[in-house]
């Protein structure tokens, strides 16, 4: 399939490509026609001079137009052989994602017997054992440390993984779930059916919830609402719902912020997490060692 989604890419590669070769043979043939001067002749000027210093029209020196040729001469054989010129493949046919999955087919076969090592083990075990953590951290630095952190603290919008708080679960089971099939969070956005009013009213009942202050009248019109609107989720208490990944409100753990402007900003506008499934990237072995990784980090 190819990476290209217009043919005009194609037209623009290989115009600039080979239009790059063609004037490049071009410039080495117009300067190669001068001659070196026979004995007794003096060399012409070019009429430049910085300086004090002329620029004289002497030949270019063989060896550098034999090196420039010979180079144009390997340019060319590489873009027959090889993909150069947009979707063309080549003589060869090789491709980066067949050379990539060839590859990753060889180290899964050398590999492979370690896998089924661990796969042996429940997640537990392997949170005990050394050596799977160190697989385990080598696969979370490899895939999860760009969202998550090279620590596994996360930032805002990506979940602390050393904690004790978990949208969907922190059990074993749970987290290796998470890790093969991914998960989707949705919190709707709630500005267009509250208002202003209705919205700042919510965010000083969510603020009362995790024992910060707030107006008192703006707390009784914003559980009204969150009773009708919010508990379905969140639940009657705030203490959240981890089969929906609704979070606990009534924590100090917050995924995007804790502060009353960040709340009434996840209030209004709504927000939409995606952790995506691993499964077909590493494979259930794989999984099952990053999983007891992870589940080793907020064990301690």
């Amino acid at each position: 399939m190819s990476d290209f989604f217009s043919p005009f890419w194609t037209f623009f590669i290989s115009v600039g490509t080979l239009g790059g070769i063609a004037w490049m043979v071009y410039l080495l043939i117009v300067n190669s026609k001068t001659k070196s001067p026979a004995n007794g002749e003096s060399v012409q000027s070019t009429g430049h001079e910085w300086d004090g210093i002329e620029e004289l029209n002497n030949p270019l020196p063989f060896w550098w137009v034999a090196m420039f040729y010979i180079t144009i001469f390997f340019g060319v054989i590489y873009l027959i052989l090889f993909p150069g010129l947009g979707v063309a493949k080549g003589a060869l046919g090789w491709s980066s994602s067949e050379a990539h999955s060839q590859e990753v087919a060889k180290a899964n076969q050398k590999y492979e017997p370690l896998y089924e090592k661990y796969a042996a083990l429940s997640i537990p075990e392997l949170a005990e054992n050394e050596a799977a953590k160190r697989t385990g951290g080598r696969l979370f630095a490899t895939y999860c440390s760009t969202c998550h952190g090279s620590d596994a603290r996360g930032a805002r919008g990506f979940p602390n993984l050393t904690d004790h708080d978990w949208l969907y679960g922190g059990s074993a089971d749970q987290i290796k779930t998470t890790l093969l099939t991914g998960r989707q969070g949705n919190m709707p956005a709630w500005q267009t059916s509250l208002g202003d009013e209705g919205v700042n009213d919510v965010t000083s009942y969510v603020l009362n919830l995790s024992g910060r202050e707030a107006p008192a009248e703006e707390i009784i019109a914003g559980e009204k609402i969150f009773t009708s609107m919010c508990a379905a989720c969140h639940q009657a208490d705030g203490t959240g719902m981890q089969a929906l990944g609704a979070p606990n409100l009534t924590d100090d753990i917050w995924l995007y912020g804790a502060s009353r402007g960040h709340i009434q900003k996840t209030i209004a506008e709504g927000r939409k997490g995606i952790m995506p499934a691993h499964e077909e990237l590493l494979g259930e072995k794989k999984v099952h060692i990053l999983a007891a990784y992870v589940y080793s980090l907020s064990q301690n």
